[in-house]
């Protein structure tokens, strides 16, 4: 396993290069990326299609710098100035543990100070370049792809808050026992609860900036898969504790050819520094090799095939609502047999024992059935005008 891109470094390829990058960060950074990146040829489609419009908007100009922009400048400056400097400084505590180095009150105030200054200075001639003698009011003109830039920084900040919140929902032990390490700690994440509350965020941006939701919906259902892909990736090469149930069972004939890892594996050197073994006789689990099912490899697998169906499908399924329904329908499929082989706390609710991701699968399930038959049935409801008389 490689919890940092310096352990991939130097076992790959022979460099003793020390970065303080997590792989697994690095991997859902490269995540966002590429669904931004598919999002965006989706959404220029669409406004091809006369589906999704430009946006007009009113920006005033020639203002100067007011004392609000200035000091919001001043204390980006400041925690640049504050936490760059002293990472170049104390560069071995930083690599040693980014989480704890970028979350402790250590840094360099005198960089903070001149940081502060020369940002809020940058903002006040910025806008004394563009000073008017009378300020004045334009319309400008945006189109939807132009703001992906803006809706993926909203999903990052949103997708990682409500993560935080689902994983804890589900390990209330684990956050009653350390409730600063669980909030601020880079593990620890739920794919749905990023899922359900970062995608929310973005479309309900989408919406306030006129687009519906449901042409914003489909076009982030095929990135979305790719990147929970990628995402798991990331999950498996650092060995985050995504990993399976006990699997002791000998490798099938018809993966002889395979490498042994892809059928079971015992996680070494991962990032929680968890031996397998150990913790599956804690959690009252028998194993005799200390071997877990590879899950994240499969759901990597699996992500990406339901990437290649609803891209294949986008422009085939030519009614509105119809690929997001199904996203839902088979994002909710996989997550849930998956889980059938993965370790997670039970619900026990009316007598009935699931996971938190068993029970959000269904959901997700039963929503992309009902979508698929509504949105069919409801075609001409979310296709623009302009689009039905052309």
């Amino acid at each position: 396993m490689y919890p940092t891109l310096s352990d991939a470094l130097k076992d790959l390829l022979g460099l003793d290069i020390p970065l303080p990058f997590p792989t697994f960060g690095f991997f859902v950074a490269i995540a966002f990326l590429v669904a931004a990146y598919f999002f965006t040829i989706e959404l220029k489609r669409k406004e091809r299609l006369r589906w999704l419009f430009p946006i007009k908007e009113k920006i005033k100009i020639g203002e100067k710098a007011t004392f609000t922009e200035m000091a919001v400048n001043a204390v980006f400056g400041f925690l640049l100035g504050f936490k760059v400097v002293e990472m170049f400084l104390d560069y071995e505590a930083l690599v040693e543990n980014p989480q704890a180095f970028l979350f402790s009150s250590k840094g360099n105030f005198l960089a903070g100070l001149i940081g502060a200054a020369l940002f809020a200075y940058l903002k006040y001639r910025e806008k004394d370049k563009e000073k008017l003698e009378q300020a004045r009011w334009i319309e400008r003109t945006l189109y939807p792809h132009e703001l992906v830039g803006n809706m993926t920084m909203i999903a990052a900040v949103a997708g990682i808050l409500g993560a935080k919140i689902f994983h804890n929902l589900e390990n209330i032990d684990q956050f009653a026992a350390d409730p600063l390490d669980a909030l601020l700690s880079f593990s620890g994440l739920s794919i749905y609860g990023g899922l359900i509350v970062g995608g929310g965020a973005v479309l309900y941006y989408a919406s306030k900036q006129g687009m519906h939701w449901t042409h914003v919906a489909d076009a982030c259902a095929p990135g979305l898969m790719a990147a929970y892909g990628i995402g798991r990736i990331g999950c498996q090469v650092s060995g985050d504790g995504d990993w399976g149930m006990p699997n002791d069972s000998p490798k099938p004939e018809w993966m002889s050819g395979l490498p042994d890892w892809m059928w079971a594996y015992d996680y070494p050197n991962n990032v929680l520094g968890v031996d397998l073994k150990a913790q599956f006789a804690r959690e009252g689990y028998e194993s005799i090799h200390g071997l877990a099912w590879p899950t994240p490899f499969y759901e990597t697998i699996m992500a990406g095939i339901i990437f290649l169906v609803l891209w294949n499908l986008r422009k085939r399924l030519n009614v509105p609502g119809m690929i997001f329904s199904l996203y839902l329908l088979l994002n909710g499929v996989e997550r849930f047999f998956i889980e059938k082989i993965r370790i997670n706390p039970d619900y026990h609710f009316l007598g009935i024992e699931a996971t938190q991701a068993e029970i959000i699968a269904v959901l997700l399930f039963l929503f992309g059935i009902v979508g698929l038959f509504y949105f069919k049935q409801n075609s001409e409801k979310y296709i623009p005008r302009l689009k039905k008389e052309s």
